[in-house]
């Protein structure tokens, strides 16, 4: 396996590799794609890259991806592991989940939002060591907002805000929404910010692989009805069928039907596959990185080191491409004459 570059920096600091001479080393961007709890993997790409010298100088994000480069470029990254490591079970992600039925979401997201507030603080994205975006929607033109300055967890907040789960948020005189509505993996952001190579995290490559036409169905069988005890004890038994168990049942639903929240998770699903998959194929990156999670759940934040493990063991099977691809593409030192046949 190829050394990689030493140092850091995007002034474009000189550095050298072993056994091929002096190199000016090339300015890395990490472009981090949405996904929900499934974003943890991102955690686990990162170290990995950093502990082999792979040490991004800009970083964006989208949704949880704007999420853990935010935390990563405060460095913070450590805290939301933690958080994510001692969640036990559903029952502890349902104590973040404000459920209010006013408003323009189904989540108010202000106990999320304090968490990541105790986590940054009032931190700018301007005084960040790294160059750092965080891509969000705005809600009544679907510009492609990209927040390159303010409160880090303002830029945050705004690019997780799921239209319909979570309320928008009010940024300068615009309400954005979740990024992903326009660019799911922002390549593009990460570009126009100045990396000359650009390593992406798509966590949804493998939701939808097999996606078809299904040409031919029809309806199914009548459902049974509830029988007579079914109602009776819904009579009798009032404490069981609260208004609170009501409409968390109705949010998450049951076995036999879906619930709101994921009709409009896998609806948002499909509508990110589909826009991942044109946005990359008009501007790749140049090393993509893929961890299977596509079967995990968008709130299974309490399975974090599962997730974490993944992104990890996808990053290990990536690092010798993107080694070689830094050896490949990295920009000749200044002012140095250029090999034959170049």
């Amino acid at each position: 396996m190829l050394d990689i570059l030493k140092g850091r920096g995007a002034n474009g600091s000189n550095g050298e590799k072993i056994g091929l001479g002096p190199t000016r080393r090339p300015v890395i961007g990490l472009a981090l794609g949405g996904g929900a709890a499934r974003g943890f993997a991102h955690i686990g790409i990162l170290r990995t890259l950093i502990a082999n010298g792979i040490v991004p100088d800009v970083v964006v994000g989208t949704s949880i991806g704007a999420v853990v480069g935010g935390l990563h470029a405060a460095g913070r990254l450590d805290t939301f592991e933690e958080w994510g490591r001692s969640l036990q079970g559903m029952r502890n992600i349902l104590g973040y989940l404000d459920i209010r039925l006013n408003g323009s979401g189904l989540l108010g997201g202000e106990k999320l939002a304090t968490r990541l507030e105790n986590a940054v603080g009032q931190t700018l994205i301007e005084d960040l060591p790294v160059k750092f975006a965080s891509v969000a929607t705005e809600v009544r033109t679907g510009h492609e907002i990209w927040l390159t300055r303010g409160r880090v967890v303002d830029a945050m907040r705004a690019s997780y805000a799921l239209p319909g789960i979570f309320s928008p948020v009010l940024i300068g005189d615009r309400w954005l929404v979740d990024g992903a509505l326009v660019n799911p993996v922002p390549v593009s952001a990460a570009r126009a910010l100045g990396a000359e190579i650009v390593i992406a995290a798509n966590l949804s490559s493998d939701i939808f692989t097999h996606s078809t036409t299904i040409y031919s169905h029809g309806a199914m069988p009548a459902p049974v009805a509830a029988g007579p005890e079914e109602t009776t004890a819904k009579r009798r038994f009032p404490r069981f069928f609260s208004p609170e168990k009501t409409m968390k049942r109705e949010f998450f639903g049951s076995a036999g039907r879906p619930g709101i929240s994921s009709v409009m998770v896998d609806a948002f699903n499909i509508m990110q596959d589909r826009i991942t998959r044109a946005r990359l194929a008009g501007d790749p990156p140049d090393l993509l990185i893929t961890p299977r999670v596509g079967h995990f759940g968008w709130f299974d934040f309490h399975r974090s080191e599962d997730l974490i493990s993944l992104g990890t063991r996808a990053a290990e099977r990536a690092l010798e491409s993107i080694q070689e691809a830094i050896h490949v593409l990295a920009p000749p030192p200044e002012g140095a004459a250029p090999k034959a046949g170049e």
